[in-house]
């Protein structure tokens, strides 16, 4: 398959095309495509090349427009004349391959969103139609809401894209109202549906006004999966996430949700500054213990270091209870239930890594064998440290 990509060096675009260089070098193999040559466009790619590409062409990508020009004649030009350029050359050649078109939610013309850009986009979408019916070739209308995600440029149109540059480079971001509701769209959302697309799987829909509703039959194609969240949510969450090295609180990210995506959109604008950051280690003679990562409701986790022939540990706990994983060194695991002679003993090395549980209501503690090596043992407790509730109780083994 040979694909052709317009607006390859923007935001959709680049993430598309190493999406799909990662399947066309076998990188990705979870799809059922194959990929001869991806043919990528821009606004300084040498004109001529667009004709041989539309020749060749088996699916194509019309990702190129005008989001911000000098002038709003630009909207026109770059989201209608070019979207006609680029069907004539397919219709020249005859070529009726697939072809999908970037558009934008603000084509609905609804409210804010009655605006030339708007006007353009859906000048565009006609266009793309009245193709479809000429010639047959089938053609996906997606649009799109606002998008975020890796790669997106800064104090351009994306509020998201700004606010996470400026957090983690401790600028200044800008809530005029909290309370505004954006819907959001994740990037590795909408490059799953373009290689669904791809498959032929694509998802049609209608609409309700600016509201998608998804649909087998329906004229538009959308992306199943976007985000309604407001700015004051948004601006609380990258705090957040801004203070994670200080605090070591990671906060819930359960898996597709926004949380979750916005973190990963906020670490790609970290400065290399920031992308390392030290950690407390509390060093005596023994060792050192140094607390790692912290969460809101599974704990934390924490590594500790002990020299050659230290014991530590000698306590137990009501509730807490912990695992143990020796990943460095040779030790022994010793837990007594309380009131009882009764010793469980484990023998752990690095060499074979296995978890042991500390026991509530069981004193233990560790013992590294070795007098030349420093037993290395990561550590997870199903509770954060609260020193006012330690739920620690000294007594030996």
């Amino acid at each position: 398959m040979k694909i052709l990509i317009t607006g390859a060096k923007g935001f959709v675009g680049k993430n598309l095309c190493e999406a799909l260089k990662n399947i066309r070098d076998g990188k990705d193999r979870t799809r059922n495509i194959k990929i001869d040559e991806i043919f990528e466009y821009d606004i300084d790619t040498e004109k001529a090349l667009l004709d041989g590409f539309c020749e060749k062409a088996d699916f194509g990508f019309n990702l190129a427009g005008v989001n911000r020009p000098k002038d709003n004649s630009e909207f026109i030009e770059g989201n209608f004349g070019f979207a006609s350029e680029l069907l004539g050359a397919l219709k020249k050649h005859n070529n009726k391959c697939p072809v999908m078109l970037s558009s934008s939610i603000q084509a609905t013309l609804i409210g804010r969103y009655d605006s030339d850009y708007g006007r353009s986009k859906k000048m565009g979408e006609e266009l793309f139609f009245k193709y479809s019916e000429e010639t047959g070739a089938k053609v996906l209308v997606y649009r799109f809401p606002n998008l975020f995600g890796k790669w997106c440029r800064p104090n351009y149109n994306s509020a998201v894209a700004t606010f996470c540059n400026n957090t983690a480079n401790n600028l200044e971001i800008t809530v005029n109202d909290r309370n505004t509701r954006l819907e959001l769209l994740y990037i590795d959302d909408l490059v799953t549906e373009m290689l669904d697309a791809l498959e032929a799987k694509e998802h049609h829909c209608e609409f309700d006004g600016i509201d998608t509703v998804i649909t087998e039959n329906g004229k538009y194609c959308a992306v199943p999966t976007t985000h309604k969240v407001t700015l004051g949510e948004i601006a609380d969450l990258l705090e957040r996430f801004k203070n994670q090295p200080k605090t070591l609180l990671m906060p819930e990210i359960p898996n597709n949700s926004f949380a979750k995506k916005l973190y990963s959109t906020y670490l790609s604008y970290l400065p290399g500054s920031k992308v390392s950051f030290p950690l407390k280690m509390n060093i005596d003679e023994r060792g050192s213990f140094t607390e790692l990562l912290k969460t809101e409701n599974c704990g934390q986790f924490s590594v500790n270091i002990s020299k050659p022939g230290i014991t530590k540990g000698q306590h137990w706990h009501n509730s807490k209870w912990e695992f143990f994983i020796v990943v460095s060194g040779h030790g022994l695991i010793e837990e007594r239930k309380i009131g009882s002679d009764e010793v469980l003993r484990f023998e752990v090395t690095g060499e074979k890594i296995e978890a042991i549980h500390m026991l509530p209501g069981y004193t233990h503690n560790i013992i590294n064998l070795s007098y030349t090596e420093d037993l290395v043992t990561l550590m997870w407790a199903n509770e954060q440290f609260d020193p006012s509730r330690p739920d620690t109780y000294f007594e030996k083994v």
